[in-house]
């Protein structure tokens, strides 16, 4: 199957993504992520692209020590046969998301720059569903003015029920840093601890270097 590579960031939302499948890589510095997501994009653009792969895309954090891979497909069996025989960063293990839910706050011709991943470890099904409700609620709930820069916010669980990830596409990096000192981000947090069964694992801003779509 043609790919096209692609500066724009992948359509999160699309609606015949039925999985996400992600890897985060750690790396000793800017250098070595950069060459690392090289070489994975090389061994993508060379594989053969099963029906049902929509989409690859790789991430360099911005403390330069992490590389993040976002691949979308519309069935579960895309993922393995695209990564077999794939080595390195391309072939390395992921856990698998589904979407389970999109807050979309600003819609129009922003383009995303910055994008933010966060991870819970959670116990189970119901803690999955609550931190997600009780987050985008936090949201939803707040003026926009407390997040300005925020363009959307997509909740994915993980099909073994032991992770909620949050992707988060921001205007910049610098409207994330702001955000992280107001009252919707002491909001977010209190959902979080006051959630039995929730342990946040931590969150990195990335920038996207390199996107494949089918």
């Amino acid at each position: 199957m043609t790919q096209q590579i692609s500066s724009a960031p992948p359509d999160i939302r699309r609606a015949d993504s039925t999985a996400a499948h992600v890897a985060q890589w750690h790396v000793p510095d800017r250098e070595a992520g950069v060459e690392a997501v090289a070489e994975t994009v090389e061994q993508w653009r060379a594989a053969d692209w099963p029906t049902g792969l929509l989409s690859a895309s790789a991430y360099l954090s911005t403390e330069d020590d992490t590389v993040l891979t976002y691949l979308q497909t519309s069935h579960a069996p895309a993922h393995r046969d695209f990564t077999a025989g794939l080595t390195g960063l391309a072939g390395a293990a992921t856990v698998a998301y589904t979407l389970r839910r999109a807050i979309v706050l600003h819609k129009g011709p922003l383009v995303p720059s910055s994008f933010v991943v966060a991870t819970f470890d959670v116990d189970g099904p119901a803690p999955q569903e609550h931190i997600v409700e009780s987050i985008a609620g936090a949201l939803e709930s707040a003026p926009g003015a407390q997040h300005p820069g925020l363009l959307s916010a997509n909740f994915h669980l993980s099909a073994d029920g032991t992770r909620v990830l949050n992707y988060a596409e921001w205007t910049s990096d610098e409207a994330h840093i702001s955000f992280l000192e107001g009252a919707t981000r002491a909001a977010t947090l209190r959902a979080t601890h006051d959630t039995p069964g929730v342990r946040p694992i931590g969150f990195k801003r990335y920038h996207l270097l390199h996107s494949l779509t089918a």
